[in-house]
């Protein structure tokens, strides 16, 4: 009898089809809205990467004003992102989403009208304060709304969205200033204004409510209060933001030390611009195959790994002679931040209680807008008095050290925090058979894949048996005893 010839395997074309569908199939319709919410948020994005041109062309102001409204803007977020992360929890994420973009609507308009320097640099951070408000808000209603499974592959398309979105504001934002600035700050007003519209028609509010069971129906217990001194004295949380802090400063030297950096080496604004648009290229292009590879590996591994490619893809900026060079040290620290990006604040919501979810992310997020407000004067300073050379080399001293401390604090992650799982059924209530929830079940045994029948850490079960299998997310996972 004749062997039976084997399938034809599918063409590059059709694998890529078929990846492309994988990578965005499973997720719910609000996540997409969500995400259409953010990507027409970034591509109104023109104010705030052209603020000092504005200040110092149009306006003629000096660079040293243009760097203290900037700084300004940069403490703005700082103010806004913890009190966000507090709204979050207690008005809800819809409603604070709401308060924010509107807010940054109305002051970005304001600003263009700004031509005391007293007022431009009171609205500039008003303006960082709103639009820096919304982040927290945004994280924690995709952690609501997205399966524990899925949540790296949604951070990592968020994220796309994102950079997608600035790449082409950033493009536009130079069109559009020829016509005047003013249509910028109201051309952003209107983007925001239509993000806002997005949010109050098409998302649902999806902050857990009190007094739910795990399937989030009423009767359940109370879920145990949470505070900023809750988040504040969780040692593990606030280690993660700590190295995500020294993370964020190397990331920040892109847009404030390696434009100084190239400059000294004789390298024009346009040669500048070449290697910046490395970045942002291999983040539309790599962000989401990568994430395929990434998103059921271990998050010590990924964070250890990103934290190196940071560190030595910075430090080789040192031996830069040449545009090709430089490009060659951004691809580098571009893979570790798509590596670290969806891993990071997937990592953010597995430690976050849920009832505590916005005070986490507004944490989360300060570290983010403390770097960016540190990072140009800690960057000039080193420049000034040790030269460039010394803040690369210091790069990658940060970069293994965050990689060191990642290593440390996540060896027995899987075993300590309290990985979510979907509510599985069991057929009867039978004592020596307990139904899932009943109990602590054993963790996947090492070398075995993470799934829904086997989670990465341990995993509970439910008293009350259920006929069929009852998707649910994982919005009334209790907090975490500290």
């Amino acid at each position: 009898m004749p062997t039976p010839l084997a399938p034809p395997r599918p063409t590059l074309p059709a694998r890529l089809r078929r990846a492309a569908v994988e990578s965005v199939s499973g997720l719910p319709r609000q996540f997409w809205w969500l995400w259409t919410s953010t990507l027409i948020n970034r591509l109104g994005a023109f104010v705030a990467t052209f603020l000092a041109l504005y200040l110092t062309v149009e306006r003629g102001y000096s660079a040293s004003y243009a760097g203290l409204v900037g700084a300004l803007y940069g403490l703005g977020g700082v103010l806004s992102s913890v009190g966000a992360g507090v709204l979050t929890d207690r008005l809800g994420r819809r409603p604070t989403m709401l308060i924010a973009q509107l807010s940054t609507a109305a002051s970005v308009a304001l600003l263009g009208f700004m031509t005391d320097p007293v007022a431009i640099a009171a609205v500039a951070c008003v303006v960082g304060m709103a639009s820096n408000a919304s982040r927290p808000a945004v994280q924690a209603m995709m952690a609501d709304i997205v399966a524990p499974e899925d949540r790296v592959r949604a951070f990592a398309l968020n994220y796309w969205a994102i950079n997608l979105g600035f790449a082409v504001s950033s493009t536009a934002a130079g069109l559009i200033a020829q016509h005047g600035y003013l249509a910028l700050f109201l051309g952003e007003a209107t983007l925001v204004l239509a993000c806002a519209l997005v949010v109050f028609r098409k998302l649902p509010e999806t902050r857990p409510g009190g007094g739910h069971d795990a399937a989030g129906a009423p009767g359940g217990p109370a879920p145990a209060a949470v505070s900023l001194r809750t988040v504040l004295r969780d040692g593990r949380f606030m280690t993660v933001v700590g190295l995500n802090l020294l993370l964020a400063l190397l990331f920040q030297q892109a847009y404030v030390s390696m434009p100084v950096s190239m400059g000294q080496d004789g390298f024009s604004s346009a040669d500048f611009g070449m290697v910046i648009a490395v970045n942002g290229i291999l983040i539309v292009l790599l962000q989401i195959p990568v994430t395929r590879f990434i998103e059921h590996r271990s998050p010590a591994m990924l964070l250890v790994g990103s934290a190196l490619l940071a560190g030595y893809g910075f430090g080789l900026t040192a031996l830069a002679g040449s545009v090709a060079m430089y490009a060659v040290a951004v691809a580098v620290w571009t893979l570790g931040e798509i590596i670290n990006s969806p891993t990071q604040m997937g990592l953010v919501v597995r430690l976050s209680p849920v009832h505590g979810r916005g005070r986490y992310q507004g944490m989360y997020a300060l570290s983010w807008s403390i770097a960016s407000l540190t990072a140009p004067l800690l960057g000039g300073t080193v420049i000034d008095h040790y030269g460039a050379n010394a803040l690369w080399a210091g790069c990658a001293a940060v970069g293994t050290v965050a990689a060191a401390g990642y290593g440390l604090l996540l060896r027995r992650l899987p075993g300590q925090e309290p990985h979510t799982t979907r509510r599985v059924s069991a057929p009867a209530e039978n004592p020596s058979n307990p139904a899932p929830g009943a109990a602590t079940l054993p963790a996947c045994p090492p070398g075995k894949r993470p799934s829904s029948a086997c989670p990465a850490g341990p995993r509970t079960s439910s008293p009350t048996p259920s006929p069929t299998p009852v998707p649910t997310n994982d919005a009334a996972r209790a907090v975490r005893s500290r």
